[in-house]
């Protein structure tokens, strides 16, 4: 293993702020990158991330790695600084209010022009091409933020890899996990060793999240230039969302490790003999098909139904209580769904998001990401 040390434009005068990668494998042009805690306070994908270091330090020494495999076990060393009497604040840079896992930059058009002339009849030939042009692109960025200067240091490995996993989780949740259409095929047995329960999928979510910056690139120039030479495969994206803030353990963490690496044996990313693929819990459902439920009026929340379960539309799935007026007013599903995902306060302020529901039609439009 190699660790690689990328500091961080300084915010203020006395502070330095690095991103540390570790890195498997010799140079290859098969590629794995994998992250965690892009928002800082989601601690159950750091906690895997350690396993999955120790494993690929093991399987490395055994020269099982078919691929080059980069880990950053800590992608936002911005969020794990910012508390507020005791409160993590993971979800939004205090300094500007934007969440870290939106406004990733478009490289598509900038790498177009990089490329006119220089693509071959080659895919392979090509795929080295663009990931050149990524890194000239990166090279010659400016930046003023430490917010931007974060975001370009972890596209700039993540998007030349040929998988990128970005782990994540929720408030309180199942496994769940979301992908683009082109990629689902490849993702599949991941959701499978993973025990994800809900696969949720889109070509645009809305707000450049990691996961799509990081294949936009890959999938304009296809689009761009597929015509008339031969591209490589775009970049297979997966964001898992590894359960609750809470579910955190030595046991959950390894095991989540270990299939990580059973998806990567599957694949072909690392050499040996995978276990048999596990039954899928639940098909793919659009993106566009969750329904996202929120209080009329502040209040307690007091939930009716538990995550996992089935909603169908019409029934309740948790009340919202004010003692001073004595108003009961019951949150009724209108479309229903697998209700994968709930807030884990229990107190609500009105227009707040409690629940969600995966359903298996589209019923929504625009930007599909919770805000």
């Amino acid at each position: 293993m190699q660790q690689r040390h990328h500091p961080l434009l300084s915010a203020s005068l006395g502070t330095q702020r690095e991103i540390i990668s570790c890195h498997f494998g010799e140079p290859s042009p098969r590629q794995v990158y994998i992250q965690a805690g892009l928002h800082g306070d989601e601690l159950p994908g750091v906690a895997v991330a350690w396993y999955l270091k120790q494993k690929l330090k093991t399987l490395e020494s055994e020269g099982r790695l078919a691929a080059a495999i980069t880990l950053v076990p800590v992608a936002n060393p911005i969020a794990l600084g910012q508390h507020w009497h005791g409160t993590h604040l993971g979800r939004f840079e205090t300094a500007s209010g934007q969440d870290f896992n939106r406004q990733f930059p478009a490289l598509g058009p900038a790498l177009a022009e990089r490329l006119a002339g220089k693509l071959t009849q080659d895919a392979e030939s090509n795929r080295e091409l663009i990931r050149a042009a990524i890194n000239d692109y990166f090279d010659g960025a400016t930046v003023v933020t430490e917010l931007t200067s974060q975001r370009h240091t972890l596209m700039r490995m993540a998007c030349q890899a040929d998988l990128m996993i970005d782990i994540h989780c929720d408030w309180e949740a199942v496994t769940h996990l979301y992908t683009m259409p082109h990629a689902w095929q490849a993702i599949e047995p991941l959701a499978r060793y993973i025990g994800s329960d809900v696969q949720l999928i889109a070509d645009i979510s809305g707000g450049e999240p990691f996961d799509e910056a990081c294949c936009e690139p890959w999938l304009y120039l296809q689009r761009k230039f597929g015509d008339s030479f031969p591209m490589p495969q775009p970049l297979l994206p997966v964001t898992l969302e590894l359960r609750g803030v809470r579910d955190v353990s030595h046991a959950q963490a390894e095991t989540d490790a270990d299939a990580i690496i059973n998806a990567l044996i599957h694949a072909g990313y690392i050499i040996g003999e995978a276990p048999p693929l596990p039954e899928l819990h639940n098909e793919a459902v659009p993106l566009a098909g969750c329904e996202y439920i929120t209080t009329p009026h502040s209040g307690v929340i007091l939930h009716r139904r538990e995550i996992g379960e089935w909603i169908e539309a019409g029934e309740v799935v948790a009340d919202i209580l004010d003692p001073l007026t004595d108003r009961l007013t019951p949150l009724v599903a209108e479309h229903g769904g697998l209700l994968y995902a709930r807030h884990w306060v229990r107190f609500a302020t009105a227009g707040m998001l409690v629940t969600r529901l995966a359903g298996k039609d589209a019923i929504r439009d625009g930007d599909l990401l919770v805000p």
